[in-house]
């Protein structure tokens, strides 16, 4: 089934608001992005693990995003785009729309520069997400967990309140920013065969895809999605925007739909994009826990999963895999 999705630039209008023409962004963005950011993120760490090598006949290298301010790489975009907002934009408000970690990142981003966040967030977020976006200053309003509901809010948010949105995918500030974590993978280890990133709305792979491509051209990169939530693998598979037909996933950074500035940059540059178990994501969570000592949510662990399922696909070569987050619910652990 297709569906039609209100963008960025739908939204804005509806509101009446001006808009942007945004479009792929080029490797001097996120140079740019990169050097703009560079004072309000972490460099974060790569690490590797002896036994998780051995068991996938890999040679991984882990971007653990995990230890990333807010908690997630988002916060590489949400900074990018806040940094580049007017005065005047960010005296009306700032809203968006979040699953969490978007939201969190956001929100820190905006009181950083002194503003306010409103965040869309679904009314089954978990827990230790909804204290993140407050803790950093956020404020929450509900919606139903499906795509809907969420633009719907949204809408009559905007029209209320004449707040600018900043979306958490569908503008290319955003990609920008996503696209310096997998620059500084890339920068730490020249030598790797082939990066995987999550997908869901797009905002990290189409990033990563305009920065490893431009920085190695014979890299490959893949996309790692749950199978209870394959908008993506679909829409890349037909060539056409493709609805989730279930978010029924524990990964509840990987439910959104793919966005349709992400899309083409995805349709055109990536290498595949695999769908992994329920089951299978648990147990990469597990093993990364247990063998690494780390705290990385299940949207983190489908990269590992997705090596552990493909394991011909991966074997003999060095990979990049992006740990994209680490805020999980201590109370709700699958294991």
């Amino acid at each position: 089934m297709l569906i039609s999705f209100l963008t960025w630039t739908e939204i804005n209008k509806s509101a009446g608001k001006t808009f942007l023409n945004l479009t792929m962004p080029s490797f001097k963005d996120i140079q740019d992005a990169h050097e703009r950011i560079r004072p309000f993120i972490h460099r974060t760490p790569v690490l590797s693990n002896a036994s998780l090598n051995k068991l996938s006949g890999a040679e991984l290298f882990f971007k653990c995003e995990n230890f990333q301010k807010a908690g997630s790489f988002k916060i590489r975009g949400a900074t990018n785009t806040v940094l580049q907002l007017t005065q005047e934009e960010l005296d009306r408000g700032i809203v968006t729309a979040s699953s969490g970690n978007h939201g969190a990142a956001l929100s820190m981003a905006v009181s950083n520069r002194g503003g306010k966040t409103t965040v869309v967030m679904p009314n089954n977020t978990p827990k230790m997400k909804v204290d993140n976006v407050e803790r950093n200053g956020g404020e929450i309003v509900w919606c139903e967990p499906v795509q809907e509901s969420r633009e719907k809010v949204l809408k009559e948010l905007l029209a209320e309140t004449g707040a600018v949105l900043v979306h958490p995918y569908n503008d290319e500030r955003i990609i920008a920013g996503q696209g310096t974590a997998a620059k500084e993978l890339l920068e730490d280890h020249p030598d790797l065969d082939m990066i995987i990133s999550p997908v869901s709305g797009g905002g990290l792979l189409s990033g990563t895809l305009c920065s490893a491509k431009e920085m190695k051209p014979e890299i490959l990169v893949y996309g790692a999605e749950p199978e209870e939530a394959d908008d993506a693998y679909r829409s890349f598979q037909s060539g056409e925007i493709q609805a989730n037909e279930t978010t029924n996933t524990i990964c509840d950074g990987l439910r959104a739909q793919i966005g349709t500035i992400p899309f083409p940059i995805i349709q055109e540059k990536v290498d595949g994009i695999i769908t992994v178990t329920e089951e299978e994501i648990i147990d990469a969570m597990s093993m990364i826990w247990e063998r690494m000592k780390i705290i990385v949510e299940p949207s983190s662990t489908i990269t590992l999963a997705v090596i552990l399922k493909r394991k011909e696909l991966f074997a003999g070569q060095k990979v990049g895999l992006i740990l994209s987050g680490g805020n999980v619910d201590l109370g709700e652990i699958p294991f």
